[in-house]
């Protein structure tokens, strides 16, 4: 067994998530530190949220649409210590020949859609996850195989998919539950093609499992199921796509590890799958095979699922989330966990979200970004470790327009001219800056 599964293993075991959960809601004392996914975009409006939400337009479960695990759209715990001031800062690169249009931030990798429809990724590739042809993993951007014309990218835990021209869609990385789509569990290191998904408007990659936002406004998942994330009434693993039962009038997708939502075309959301935080926002923690409605929450635009929380965007610019809060990711100046929306403190003018895995970020009509949470490695950018509550600035970042957070504890943002700055955790290269140092400021992508 790898490390990084290892890894996984410690924080996603059941057992390890029902006392987490326990703690979240104040049953037990808990004290931990962990580790924390997507791209929101400005562009976003009804579109979507970061790791998912995505448009006909839009640059995948990152840029334009926006949240965490990101939506994708069609139209006081442990307390950290202050960071050392010593990081080397690479030299800052030149204007990338072919811009980045979109991000998405992952678990150990991150990926960028550039102008004319081609992909780059970086960081950890023992799954082929960068799609590339091989298993090398790099600290710089390389790019994917055969792929042009794409439109939207999103980039899961171990895998990354792609919305092409056509409304087609294809994955690559790990396949050990079906969350390529391809009919089999093989793993992939090049593209292949999803079956049977045609008209696709946007997608979104969780943890391991894939949905996509069709025309007419219906959804289709395939993947993981254990916990009900494919909202088909089951939790039978799928290789191929299946539908999302009762659901009709999606206007955005976004999932998270395992649970997923939809934002309606009449501006409220609708989740499914794994519950035991409260991630459903149904004012429960029980486990949901289909959609159900988030208690109370009217208005949404963008929505962002990460690891066992949820946050949506509202009309007025403000943001609400739901779910874990053990390291403060729900934004309310606590750690209490809510199974209903709680308002995220002191935010407004916000036009796009992600919700990382113990982190979420925010990007401001001005071009600033401000995120809260878990930040052990770096992952909110204030120069520090020290978890927060409440939303901070993210330093020397301006013009920003769009963002993604990854489930891997770092961040990524694009910039003006397509370039890209990335902070946090980077003991895979998942920050794209040629080193493997942590960094908590952002730091250029090379060649990005």
């Amino acid at each position: 067994m790898s490390d990084r599964l290892k890894w996984r293993e410690r924080v996603s075991l059941p057992l390890g998530r029902i006392v987490l959960a326990a703690a979240m809601f104040g049953a037990v004392p808990l004290s931990l530190t962990a580790c924390s996914n997507s791209t929101a975009s400005p562009t976003a409006s009804p579109t979507g949220t970061a790791a998912a939400t995505a448009s006909p337009a839009a640059s995948a479960s990152a840029t334009i649409t926006a949240s965490a695990s990101a939506s994708a759209s069609a139209g006081a715990s442990p307390t950290g210590t202050a960071s050392p001031t010593t990081q080397p800062t690479p030299a800052r690169s030149a204007r990338p020949a072919t811009p980045a249009i979109a991000i998405s931030a992952s678990d150990f990798h991150s990926c960028a859609l550039l102008s004319g429809g081609s992909a780059k990724c970086w960081g950890d590739n023992e799954y082929g996850q960068l799609g590339d042809g091989g298993t090398t993993s790099t600290t710089s951007p390389v790019s994917v195989s055969g792929i042009s014309g794409a439109l939207n990218i999103s980039a899961g835990d171990l895998h990354t998919c792609v919305l092409l021209h056509g409304g087609t869609v294809k994955c690559w990385g790990a396949n050990f539950a079906g969350q390529l789509g391809d009919g089999t569990t093989t793993n992939r290191t090049a593209p292949v093609l999803v079956s049977g998904i045609s008209g696709a408007l946007a997608i979104s990659a969780g943890y391991n499992h894939t949905c996509a936002l069709l025309s007419g406004g219906i959804v289709k998942c395939w993947g993981n199921n254990e916990y009900g994330e494919l909202g088909d009434g089951t939790t039978t693993n799928r290789t191929t796509p299946v539908s999302v039962s009762g659901l009709s009038g999606a206007i955005a997708i976004s999932a998270g590890s395992n649970h997923t939502c939809a934002l309606l075309r009449d501006w409220i959301v609708k989740c499914w799958g794994w519950n035991i935080t409260g991630e459903l926002g149904d004012g429960t923690t029980t486990e949901r095979t289909t959609p159900v409605a988030v208690s109370g929450l009217v208005n949404a635009r963008v929505i962002s699922a990460g690891n066992g929380y949820t946050c949506a965007l509202l009309v007025a610019g403000t943001v609400k989330c739901w779910g874990g809060n053990l390291l403060g990711e729900l934004g309310d100046g606590t750690t209490t966990g809510s199974p209903t929306p709680v308002a995220v403190s002191g935010l407004s003018g916000v036009v796009a979200i992600s919700a990382g895995y113990w982190h979420t970020c925010a990007l401001q009509s001005g071009g600033g970004v401000k995120c809260w949470g878990d930040n052990a490695y770096g992952e909110l950018g204030d120069h520090t470790t020290i978890q927060r509550t409440t939303p901070v600035s993210v330093s020397g970042l301006s013009g920003v327009v769009a963002i993604s957070s990854g489930t891997g504890e770092h961040t990524c943002a694009l910039l003006p001219g397509g370039s890209v700055k990335c902070w946090g955790f980077n003991a895979h290269g998942q920050l794209g800056d040629g080193t493997k140092t942590q960094r908590t400021t952002p730091v250029s992508v090379i060649g990005l």
